[in-house]
């Protein structure tokens, strides 16, 4: 069967959910993926609405067994403690969550300076927090833009410093802070793999991982396999976004399905986020988007 019948098919079964079943009903029909991807808040709220834990219940249906969630940090406690319950409850993993505190406009690469330093470890023991409350074990760190008046190697040995504060406080909890190469702006310090890998190494700690985004490595540099397989032993979590348009899987130029596959056999069984939009509106567009991981997760053991 090829993409386009599987998709159509596939959105034809799925509409269970959107013709009046229960939900009850629909989790019959979806088995879990071959694969621990992780789907984040708003995806599917036309089907769910706007309650964040009607919202996890709907993701748990589908068959997904993780949550990404980049703003868990800003949400009030309360919040974070009712989404850490609920995770419990269906047994669902944790996702990345971002740690806050710096814009790119602050320069984290200028890290000799003792506030940045000390906002920066301020910031990783209010994460450690955050990650208790929601049974969290990785955070997604990005060292914001470049200086262009302080040579690069002064600055990736202000990263490292920076990154070995931060693995001091997480070490002790068995947290993972991922640092995630970026494509958005030229003015990043951080934009390649292989520049993390290297930062990775010299901070030399299980708490500094690389967080290996395929949408971004695809925008950057292409060669993603390669450069994956070349950065694998500091690789700790995968984002997935197609391009160009940073939406699911088989809406652009990336072979998802290859890359699952070999991810699967490298051993892999950690959480790849859904960092991406829907390409469609609607509840149509949610029925599609789960069509196309069911499509692409269909892959050779």
């Amino acid at each position: 069967m090829n993409r386009r019948d599987f998709l159509r098919s596939g959105v034809a079964s799925a509409a269970v959910v959107a013709s009046g079943a229960t939900t009850a009903e629909a989790a019959t029909a979806a088995p879990t993926f071959k694969l621990n991807y992780a789907p984040h808040f708003g995806m599917f709220k036309e089907h769910a609405g706007d309650d964040l834990v009607s919202q996890l219940r709907f993701m748990h249906e589908q068959g997904f067994r993780s949550l990404e969630d980049n703003g868990m940090m800003g949400r009030p406690v309360d919040v974070q403690e009712r989404i850490g319950r609920e995770l419990a409850r269906l047994g669902m993993t944790m996702g990345v969550f971002v740690i806050r505190g710096f814009g790119n406009s602050d320069v984290w690469a200028v890290t000799d300076k003792a506030d940045i330093r000390e906002k920066w470890v301020r910031d990783c023991r209010t994460a450690v927090e955050v990650a208790k409350r929601v049974n969290a074990k990785w955070m997604t760190v990005v060292p914001g833009n470049f200086d262009r008046r302080i040579p690069i190697g002064i600055q990736t040995a202000n990263v490292v410093h920076a990154m070995r504060l931060g693995a001091k406080v997480f070490e002790p909890h068995g947290l993972v802070m991922v640092m995630e190469p970026l494509s958005d702006t030229p003015d990043l310090f951080l934009r390649e793999a292989d520049q993390t890998y290297e930062i990775c190494k010299a901070v030399n700690s299980p708490s500094c991982k690389l967080l290996y985004d395929i949408y971004h490595m695809q925008r950057n540099r292409g060669h993603l396999i390669p450069m994956m397989d070349m950065t694998w032993d500091e690789i700790a979590y995968l984002q997935i976004g197609d391009n160009p348009g940073r939406k699911e899987p088989t809406t652009g130029e990336i072979n998802y399905r290859n890359i699952f596959q070999h991810v699967y056999r490298k051993g892999f069984r950690g959480v790849l986020g859904m960092e991406h939009g829907n390409a469609r509106p609607g509840k149509e567009g949610e029925l599609a988007l789960i069509q196309a991981y069911r499509w692409s997760d269909d892959f050779q053991v």
